[in-house]
């Protein structure tokens, strides 16, 4: 199937939204925007449960007990799950009880078919890739920001050594302050996605935290370059499957610009690439994102970007997609 191409530019600012394409939809490649108001998820008691666990759907369970399976054998005791990592694969387990995998009879995905991924092998990234295995992808770059492959950070290839003080972007478990930790636990996962981002909060290896202090202004854009390292034939049936994680969290008056870059060096290759960035962007804060996919023509790429913004703030968004055999972008904006 011809790669899919996709461009748009939108701009978030508190009470008003606007959203401009430049190019036509082409393939499956999707972009969808829902604009809701705050509310607190729903939480289903202990009788209620057993109901829906009783009515659940069998293959979205097998790939959750799969992604449960993935994450647990990367755990060790001697590095504990960080507490709103626990809270977000907790709560995403909760709700898949009660989804079933969608098909065109579903609006959402009316004009996208998904029923090739049922048929896959799924298979869940088990454990952090080898760095050296990208020493030639990523030579001779200078790019400011965090190289992740397959939802893990590599340290030798990310650089970010020009930021400013109090400013942190790592991996939740490397997080010292405990002030900003209750913080991430009040938000994460606070939003009500689809059963893509569920299936992310269940597999999620690490949840990468990019946070900005009151009043801390970015002069140069934060690059977050994503590549997948284990990969497939595409003749082969199976899928390899990845879930990368990331929050940016901006208190009052903070600025940053985020380029998010999916990008693959085998453009032949099979796998899917489930993705998930949340933005908080604080009273007054701004965030500009860029939004890079350029994976394989016969990948597949699954992407949600929920963003809550506060009083005064302001969210700009720039896409380009032109990769993937299945190539899907879901806009969640909570004001």
């Amino acid at each position: 199937m011809a790669a899919s191409t996709l461009a748009t530019n939108l701009c978030v600012d508190f009470k008003r939204l606007y959203v401009s394409p430049h190019l036509s939809e082409l393939s499956v490649a999707r972009t969808r925007l829902r604009l809701e108001p705050k509310c607190k998820p729903r939480i289903l008691s202990k009788a209620k449960l057993v109901t829906v666990a009783a009515l659940s759907d069998p293959f979205v369970l097998e790939i959750a007990e799969t992604l449960e399976d993935s994450v647990s054998s990367f755990s060790t005791s001697s590095s504990p799950t960080p507490l709103p990592l626990k809270k977000l694969r907790d709560s995403s387990s909760e709700s898949l009880l009660a989804r079933s995998w969608p098909s065109r009879k579903d609006e959402p995905f009316r004009f996208t078919d998904i029923s090739f991924i049922k048929s896959s092998h799924i298979q869940p990234i088990a454990s952090p890739p080898q760095e050296s295995a990208f020493l030639n992808t990523f030579v001779d770059t200078k790019i400011p920001g965090l190289v992740i492959a397959d939802g893990y950070i590599m340290n030798s290839l990310s650089d970010l050594s020009a930021l400013p003080d109090g400013v942190f972007v790592g991996s939740l478990s490397n997080l010292s302050s405990e002030v900003i930790m209750r913080k991430v636990l009040e938000v994460v996962s606070d939003f009500d996605g689809d059963l893509f981002s569920l299936l992310n909060g269940v597999g999620a290896p690490d949840l990468i935290l990019v946070y900005v202090p009151e009043g801390c202004h970015l002069d140069s854009s934060l690059y977050l370059r994503h590549h997948p390292s284990n990969v497939m034939e595409s003749e082969s049936n199976k899928l390899p499957m990845s879930n990368p994680r990331v929050l940016v969290f901006v208190e009052k008056g903070g600025e940053i610009g985020i380029v998010e870059e999916y990008s693959s060096g085998d453009k032949s290759k099979c796998y899917w690439t489930n993705s998930v960035l949340e933005v908080v962007v604080g009273e007054g804060a701004k965030v500009n994102h860029s939004y890079m996919q350029t994976q394989s023509t016969t990948a597949t790429h699954v992407k949600w970007t929920s963003v809550r913004q506060e009083s005064g703030s302001s969210y700009k968004l720039v896409e380009v997609s032109c990769g993937g055999k299945l190539s899907r972008h879901n806009l969640h904006v909570q004001q």
